[in-house]
């Protein structure tokens, strides 16, 4: 029997197992799974109401699951999360040097140290090609931009829990200016998450967070960004109310991206960023552990504002 006809197998309690093999259908791999019409259909749902509360004026802009590895080492992402980073491999060469390669295989031995990295990574998060592109068209104008973002993503975290994929589907609405703007914004769509959440009966809270630095120098920055309340999540009892899930994310970047990529604002300062993230795969998984698996039994009023 081949590994990707075996069940889903779930790192929980039994009623997450149950919704697995209503929602997902396995692959062989952990955290990457085809998905059932049911839950894309939430999926489309989330991403339909998400647009309904897109900041006036936000340039919409839509990526592929790949961006530039140069870009990717400008934001210094290796620096912060070497673990989780993803990198496309192609076999390159001679038509008769691929050839000995597939050979290998054939025979049984290992073919993937012929390999080469290529100009492309994963993209481990959906706002990371904003930055170059707003680099390239020069200052930042009075009153800062808005982008809404999405993308397909992919960390290298391998779990059996549903609400951590290894790939993923990520909107984010991103705010580039002075300072005061993006903390604006940010604490607004604090507020407006919960209403959000709250609309969608979901139990939540929400809390200072801090991002999975590597290594000891990381937990160092993991306590600043803390100390300097960089972060918040909405957190939602998934699997349990003593550990929850991070559905959205609320961040000020302070100057990072700015100093980066030397983005300017009209007064020639470094321009500040932050960003609303919806990672769009675990409010699903949310709302089905919240609602049940039948989206027929969930409340009317939910189905209402998903317009199911």
């Amino acid at each position: 029997m081949y590994g990707d006809a075996r069940p889903i197998e779930v790192e929980s309690d039994d009623r997450l197992a149950q919704l697995a093999g209503a929602l997902f259908v396995p692959t062989g791999i952990d955290g990457v799974y085809g998905r059932t019409g049911a839950y894309e259909s939430v999926v489309e749902a989330l991403a339909a109401l998400i647009s309904a509360y897109r900041p006036p004026g936000a340039e919409v802009l839509r990526f592929p699951p790949v961006m530039s590895r140069k870009h990717l080492e400008r934001h210094g992402y290796l620096k912060s999360f070497p673990n989780l980073l993803g990198c496309v491999s192609c076999l390159s060469g001679s038509e008769r040097e691929i050839h000995g390669v597939v050979e290998r295989l054939e025979q049984g031995e290992r073919w993937t140290d012929s390999l080469d990295a290529i100009d492309l990574v994963l993209s481990p998060a959906a706002c990371y090609p904003v930055y170059p592109i707003v680099a390239a068209r020069g200052p930042v104008p009075a009153g800062g931009l808005v982008f809404d973002v999405a993308s397909d993503c992919f960390r290298r975290e391998p779990s059996r829990d549903l609400d951590r994929l290894q790939s993923f589907r990520m909107r984010e609405f991103v705010r580039i200016g002075a300072s005061a703007e993006v903390h604006q914004f940010r604490d607004a769509w604090i507020d407006r998450a919960k209403a959000l959440a709250d609309a969608l009966s979901l139990p939540h809270r929400i809390d200072l967070a801090s991002d999975p630095f590597f290594g000891r120098g990381g937990q160092i920055v993991a306590i600043s960004q803390i100390q300097q309340e960089l972060k918040f999540e909405l957190l939602i009892p998934v699997r349990s109310e003593e550990q929850p899930t991070a559905c959205m994310s609320f961040n000020y970047h302070r100057e990072h991206f700015g100093e980066a990529w030397d983005i300017r604002t009209a007064d020639g300062a470094l321009a500040h960023t932050g960003c609303v993230a919806f990672g769009m795969d675990r409010l699903a998984v949310a709302l089905f552990a919240t609602h049940g698996a039948r989206l027929e039994d969930w409340p009317a009023s939910v189905r209402a504002v998903l317009e199911l």
